[in-house]
């Protein structure tokens, strides 16, 4: 395809060791110790209370939830049972934020209310998915990716007026599915309220172009699922199979990724991620043992980033 300006300066810059991110001149003089922000998908705990899962964020080095939906898991839902009071209260008593709400459901154009909501309880972040259709490719794909992005503007500034960031994810199936796709939509960034949630399991499994790919994303990255492809997560697998969509027990490299992360000094959310099979379901059977299966993958990344460049 024809690369546009900004990703062919994003590319040379790349080659050249440049960086064309605002430098800000304190961190430029003094820099600081990067480290990952981490939240708690509240999904890898299946449809587990509120309560039962809120006093493992800490456990696992995490200051936010993400709260789930149905079929997923069954927080979001929990929420709306507790009331925003109770759901408040909950999370000051554990000392937790709510960093994200994830809403497939409601689609991009279906969360004006959930903004609203989301603005209410102090979270700045709603991950969804883009309505498509798939299969597109080049002029077809950007004129498509354009459509969408003039249909959201709207719903933006809503998101601008309650201080939410829409964030979509790419997602297999989708429209913004691929490398190309997700270019064409920082091409086309329509506001400081969007941005785009990176998850490498629907994508390539090429560390390099996946680095690249957070090069080039920049401050537009808000959300990252640590999450390998490994074997899949559509059919029935043996548990240690299922597994390797976790880092460091799956195939993919995370080092370029985490050296890029780094690089652009990614200031977003960071989940440990996986879908179990059947959805809803918990990664293990006890809330202990899911703690402990993030934190072996968080010991992983987190040793990627202890690496002297």
């Amino acid at each position: 395809m024809n690369q546009s300006r900004r990703h062919f300066l994003a590319m040379a810059s790349a080659a050249a060791g440049i960086s064309l991110l605002p430098v800000d001149p304190v961190t430029a003089d003094e820099p600081t110790e990067f480290q990952l922000r981490y939240m708690l998908p509240s999904c890898m705990y299946g449809y587990a209370d509120l309560k039962e899962i809120l006093p493992e964020a800490q456990k696992i080095g995490a200051t936010a939830i993400d709260l789930w939906p149905m079929v997923h898991g069954n927080q979001r839902e929990q929420l709306d049972e507790l009331g925003e009071e109770k759901f408040a209260a909950l999370l000051k008593t554990h000392n937790v934020t709510l960093g994200c709400i994830t809403q497939y459901k409601l689609g991009p154009f279906g969360l004006q209310e959930e903004m609203r909501l989301a603005q209410r309880l102090g979270c700045s972040t709603i991950v969804t998915g883009d309505p498509g259709p798939k299969g597109l490719k080049g002029a077809e794909l950007k004129k498509k990716v354009a459509d969408f992005v003039e249909q959201l503007k709207p719903h933006l500034e809503v998101a601008a007026k309650t201080g939410v960031t829409v964030v979509i994810e790419n997602h297999s199936g989708k429209m913004i599915d691929t490398p190309d796709a997700l270019r064409y939509l920082l091409d086309l960034r329509p506001s400081h309220n969007f941005g785009i949630a990176l998850a490498p399991y629907h994508l390539p499994q090429d560390p390099e172009l996946l680095g690249q790919l957070i090069r080039e994303m920049g401050n537009v990255l808000r959300v990252f699922y640590a999450w390998d492809h490994g074997k899949g997560a559509m059919t029935k697998l043996p548990k240690d199979e299922e597994l390797q969509q976790l880092p460091g027990r799956g195939p993919l490299d995370f080092g370029p990724l985490v050296s890029a992360l780094r690089e652009i000094r990614f200031d977003g959310w960071t989940e440990v991620f996986m879908h179990p099979f059947p959805r809803g379901i918990a990664v293990h059977e006890t809330t202990p043992q899911v703690t402990e299966e993030i934190n072996r993958s968080r010991s992983y990344l987190d040793s990627l980033l202890a690496r002297k460049e």
